[in-house]
C-alpha cells in the first residue's frame, strides 16, 4: 500500500515534484467533446489522473472537463464553434467534413485507441458469419450520427460490396439496444466494444463476427484540436495528453483503482441502486477488451503513446473514399500530413513509463 511517504516519491519519479509549485498559477480548464454521451468510468483512462492521489494534470497548469455529446457530428460541430478544446476524430466522419469544408481546420494529435475496437455483433443463431454478409442487411447502430453506419460502409467497400441496401437503425445503447437484437428488429449490430459488452450486460446473447482484415489493422480512436489552438496553446496540449497517457498507462495496469478514482473525482457517476462491487464487476467486464485497445499491440514499431503515422492516414483516406464513394476524396484533402502531427509526442511521452506502471500496481485509494 502506498504511504504518505511513498507517494511524494512516486511524484519525483515521474517528474511531477518540479511541477508543484504550477498549482499556484490559473490552471486551463481544456473541455473535452464526451460522444459515449455520460460520464462513466469508461473515461478513466483520462480521469484517473484527474484525482489529488494521482495529480497528472494540475501541476502542469491544465485539467479536464467533459462536455456529453450525442454524436461524433455534434462533437464536431461543437469544435468548430469553439464550444469545445478538443474531441474525438473518427476519419469515416472527419475526412470528408474536412474536403467538404475546408474551413474546418483540425488536426489530430494524439492516438488514443491504437488498435481497433469496433465490432459486429449478432444473435447466436444468426446465419451472418462475416462481415461481407452485412449487406442488403438492417444494421443497428447507436444513432444515426453514429460511427457504426461509417465503419459498416468501410468494411464493405473493403471487400468490393455496396451498402445501398443496408438499412441503418437507431437502436440507442443497453437495453434498448438488447430489445432490438432480442425481437429480430436489426439483423446485426455495429459498434464499439464497450457498447457491445454493456448489451450483453443486459442478458442479451450475441455472437461476435470478426470485422475485415484491412480494417482490423488500423486504429480506431484519434483526438483532434483546431489548429488554432494547437499553434497558440502547445504547452497547455503537451500537459494534457501527457496527463492522459499517464492516466492510460495506470488505468491499463490497475483497473479497479481507476474505476475508484473516476466515482471518487465524479461522485455524481457512482452506482445507483446496486452495490459498487457489483458495478465494478460489470466495468471490468465491459472494459475488459477495451483496456489493452488503449495500448499499442507489441509489434507495434512506435511504442510512444499518442503517435500516429502516414501509412495508416492514407490508409483512413483510402478506407473513407471507398465508403464515402468519392475517389477525389485524396485530392480534395491534399496532403496528407496536414491531418496529423506528432509534433507533441516526444514531449508527451518525456516521463518514466514504468514509474506510472508501478505506482498502479501497489496504489490503493
Amino acid at each position: 500500500m502506498l504511504t504518505r511517504r511513498d507517494f511524494g516519491l512516486g511524484l519525483g519519479a515521474l517528474g511531477l515534484g518540479a511541477g508543484l509549485p504550477a498549482l499556484a498559477q490559473a490552471v486551463r480548464v481544456m473541455k473535452v467533446a464526451n460522444t459515449a454521451a455520460v460520464n462513466d468510468p469508461q473515461q478513466c483512462f483520462c480521469t484517473a489522473g484527474q484525482h489529488p492521489k494521482l495529480n497528472f494534470y494540475k501541476p502542469n497548469g491544465v485539467d479536464v472537463e467533459y462536455v456529453n455529446m450525442s454524436s461524433m457530428t455534434q462533437a464536431l460541430q461543437s469544435l468548430r464553434a469553439g464550444h469545445v478544446d478538443f474531441g474525438p476524430a473518427v476519419p469515416g466522419l472527419l475526412l470528408p467534413a474536412m474536403a467538404k469544408d475546408p474551413s474546418l481546420d483540425l488536426v489530430s494529435v494524439y492516438k488514443w485507441l491504437p488498435r481497433n475496437a469496433n465490432v459486429i455483433v449478432v444473435k447466436p443463431g444468426s446465419p451472418i458469419k462475416s462481415a461481407a454478409d452485412l449487406a442488403g442487411k438492417r444494421i443497428g447502430v447507436r444513432s444515426q450520427g453514429d460511427t457504426g453506419i461509417v465503419i459498416t460502409k468501410t468494411m464493405l467497400a473493403e471487400l468490393g460490396l455496396k451498402d445501398d441496401k443496408c438499412e441503418y437503425i437507431a437502436i440507442g445503447d443497453g437495453a434498448p439496444a438488447g430489445a432490438a437484437i432480442d425481437n429480430d428488429r436489426v439483423d446485426a449490430m455495429v459498434t464499439f466494444d464497450t457498447a457491445a459488452a454493456r448489451i450483453e450486460l443486459v442478458g442479451t446473447k450475441l455472437r461476435y463476427v470478426p470485422i475485415t482484415p484491412k480494417f482490423a489493422q488500423v486504429g480506431s480512436g484519434w483526438i483532434c484540436v483546431p489548429r488554432k489552438l494547437l499553434k497558440e496553446e502547445r504547452k497547455s496540449l503537451v500537459a494534457l495528453f501527457q496527463g492522459i497517457a499517464k492516466s492510460t498507462i495506470f488505468s491499463n495496469a490497475n483497473l479497479e483503482a481507476a474505476i475508484d478514482l473516476h466515482w471518487a473525482v465524479y461522485p455524481e457517476s457512482r452506482p445507483k441502486g446496486r452495490s459498487e462491487d457489483e458495478a465494478r464487476k460489470e466495468l471490468a467486464f465491459i472494459l475488459k477488451d477495451r483496456k489493452n485497445s488503449w495500448m499499442r499491440r507489441p509489434d507495434d514499431p512506435d511504442q510512444r503513446m499518442g503517435a500516429s503515422s502516414l501509412s495508416e492516414w492514407k490508409a483512413n483516406i483510402e478506407m473513407t473514399a471507398d465508403s464515402s464513394k468519392n475517389p477525389k476524396l485524396a485530392e480534395e484533402l491534399g496532403d496528407p500530413n496536414r491531418l496529423f502531427t506528432n509534433e507533441l509526442i516526444d514531449d508527451i511521452n518525456a516521463f518514466d513509463r514504468q514509474a506510472v506502471v508501478d505506482m498502479a500496481k501497489a496504489f490503493r485509494l
